[in-house]
This record gives C-alpha cells, sequence and structure tokens, in this order.
C-alpha cells in the first residue's frame, strides 16, 4: 500500500511539473510572436557619467582622507563654475567652444535569427537625428550567428550609422562569429577582448533525412513542386546527387556573398586567409586584422569619461499582459524547482 502511494505522489509531481513547463512553453511562444510582430514601446536613454562617477563616489568615501577629500571637493565645485560659466556662454554666442562630443551606446545580444534587429532598428532610429558629425556610436555586440537574413538585415542597420557620418566602433567582449562578425566589419574600429571569439566567415546547414525510417516501415511521403529547384533536399523524401550538388552550391553562393560584404568593408584583410570558418581569439585575430585593438567594453566607456556624454540607450517593447503572464509563470517556475531540488524531491524522482 505504501508503494502505491509513492507511485501517487510520484504521479501528481510529474502533472504538475509538466503543466508548469507546458505553461512557460506557452508564454514564451506568446512572447515569441510578439517580437515578430515589431508592436510598439519606448526608448529609454541613461546617462552613463553619472552611474560611474556614483560607483566612483562611494569607493571614495570609504577610503579617501577626509583632508583630501576636502580639497578635491572645493576643486571640483570650481571647475562645476567653470563648466557652467561656458555652458551660458555657448547659449549666448559668446563662445564658439564646441560641446562634449556625445557616445551614444548600444547593446546588442543575438540569437540564432537575430530577433534583437527590431529593438535595434528602433535604437538606431531614434538617437540618429540628434548625433553630429563629432558624436560617435558604440555597440556592445556578442553573437555566435545565426540565419543569413536575420544577420544581413541587423548589418544593414549599422550601415545606415555609417551612411549618416557617423563614427561607428563595435566592441566583443566575448563572441561575434559568423553572422556576428558580419555585423562588426561594418565598423570604423572593432575592439575585442582577448578571448574573445572573432571570424568564422563560412556558411553552414545541416538536416536529418527519415527516409529510410519510413521506407522500412512502408510509410510514403509526398512531395510535390512547381520548379526544378524548388526544393532541393528534404527531410522525409529521397534525397538526390543532383540536389545535393544545387544545395552545395547555394551554400557557396552565399559565402561568396559573405566574403564580398566582408572584404568591402575591412579591406586590409586577406579574405582569402580568413574566410575558411575558422575562429580566432581577439589576441589572434588582431594578427590577421579582424579587429583594430585589444579592450573590453567597459574600457573603452571608462577612457571616454572625461571627454565625452556618454549616452546609453535602450529600446523596450510593450508587454501585453499574456507576456506578463509567461514571464511571471516562468518565475514560479523557477522558484517552485529550486524548492523542491532543496527538498530532495527530484532527487527522489531521478
Amino acid at each position: 500500500m505504501e508503494f502505491l502511494q509513492e507511485i501517487g505522489v510520484f504521479l501528481v509531481q510529474a502533472v504538475i511539473l509538466v503543466a508548469a513547463i507546458l505553461l512557460v512553453l506557452a508564454g514564451a511562444a506568446v512572447i515569441n510572436s510578439r517580437r515578430r510582430g515589431g508592436d510598439d514601446g519606448y526608448i529609454e536613454v541613461r546617462r552613463l557619467n553619472e552611474r560611474y562617477s556614483a560607483y566612483r563616489d562611494a569607493i571614495r568615501s570609504m577610503t579617501e582622507h577626509p583632508e583630501g577629500r576636502k580639497t578635491r571637493e572645493k576643486e571640483e565645485k570650481k571647475a562645476a563654475k567653470e563648466a557652467d560659466k561656458k555652458a551660458l556662454q555657448r547659449v549666448k554666442g559668446e563662445l564658439e567652444e564646441p560641446d562634449k562630443k556625445r557616445l551614444f551606446v548600444l547593446h546588442f545580444d543575438g540569437d540564432m535569427g537575430a530577433t534583437q534587429v527590431e529593438s535595434l532598428r528602433e535604437e538606431i532610429s531614434a538617437l540618429l537625428p540628434e548625433a553630429g558629425k563629432g558624436d560617435e556610436v558604440l555597440i556592445c555586440l556578442e553573437s555566435p550567428g545565426g540565419l543569413v537574413h536575420g544577420y544581413g538585415l541587423a548589418a544593414s542597420q549599422l550601415q545606415r550609422i555609417r551612411d549618416a557620418g557617423i563614427k561607428l566602433t563595435v566592441s566583443v567582449d566575448k563572441v561575434a562569429a559568423s553572422g556576428g562578425y558580419m555585423m562588426a566589419c561594418v565598423a570604423d574600429k572593432i575592439i575585442a577582448a582577448p578571448f574573445a571569439i572573432l571570424g568564422s566567415i563560412g556558411v553552414i546547414a545541416q538536416l536529418p533525412n527519415f527516409h529510410r525510417l519510413l521506407k522500412k516501415n512502408d510509410i510514403d511521403v509526398e512531395l510535390l513542386t512547381a520548379g526544378e529547384y524548388k526544393r532541393t533536399l528534404t527531410m522525409f523524401g529521397e534525397n538526390t546527387d543532383k540536389g545535393r550538388e544545387k544545395f552545395i552550391h547555394d551554400l557557396e553562393e552565399v559565402h561568396t556573398l559573405f566574403k564580398q560584404f566582408v572584404k568591402e568593408r575591412r579591406p586590409v584583410i586577406d579574405v582569402e586567409e580568413v574566410a575558411t570558418g575558422e575562429i580566432w581569439y581577439g589576441q589572434t585575430a588582431l594578427s590577421v586584422h579582424l579587429i583594430d585593438e585589444l579592450g573590453t567594453s567597459d574600457a573603452y566607456i571608462q577612457s571616454q569619461l572625461d571627454d565625452a556624454d556618454i549616452l546609453e540607450v535602450c529600446y523596450t517593447p510593450k508587454k501585453t499582459w499574456q507576456e506578463k503572464l509567461g514571464f511571471a509563470a516562468e518565475g514560479a517556475l523557477e522558484r517552485a524547482v529550486m524548492k523542491l531540488w532543496q527538498k530532495g524531491t527530484f532527487k527522489q524522482l531521478l
């Protein structure tokens, strides 16, 4: 009897877990469809100079000598008054000294479909009318690559910045490979961390084929097409040598376009040397001119603090109640799973 009770408890827990997973998947599907829809959202702008100043002040408050703090605060007040005076003179037209340049910071975290391109599009559309010739855009880029058309559009969005005559810098802290590098090579300057992954200038495609399994079980699949190459390789039909040749030809054509794209934007690169599908770490990527210098996005931003107003620009899509429910369900599931694990329930089930 006790054994049957344990089985019953196990089944109830399994049903609850499956139901929770299905709820999260449903929420994710809603969110994914929302992203594709490109509905309205809003732009958030944050001045990073103040953020870094707050960090610095927090450290100083615990480490600085009282006398040194008094001297520093006096000098800062004097500098602030001088800055206010110059700003007023510029408004009155008495001073032709230009304002500080602006560094606009954008983030792109790429997935297989480059779905963040919709947010990137909105961010660039928002900043371009306000950016001047002396300003700069920094893209903090992280992506292992993905679909050609998605990353092709993302690269085209970055090209809008170059076409407007605004300096574009791309910083890679971890990875910008394949489609990610397609985006990066649009920049005037590419910065990468010493062990960031760059390159992978190549094209790959793979798909399973179940034809022999279906044939073994006497299952026929009818694939009807109009046009000689409407379908080359399939998952369920019998693939032919002619279809494979056409499929490979299409891959080679995309690779050729990729190499041409890189060569036009980074003429210092020996494309045939680097377009083998290989990857390079930052230190080696510098030697083959895939990047221009070593460094991190944090270091680059901090190097600009004294000379530029640094503005982080982020587009946030509006969320429907279905999306909010999906996020809430996901958070609830995570907390429930953690509690069950701490109690040892999952350990018993596994």
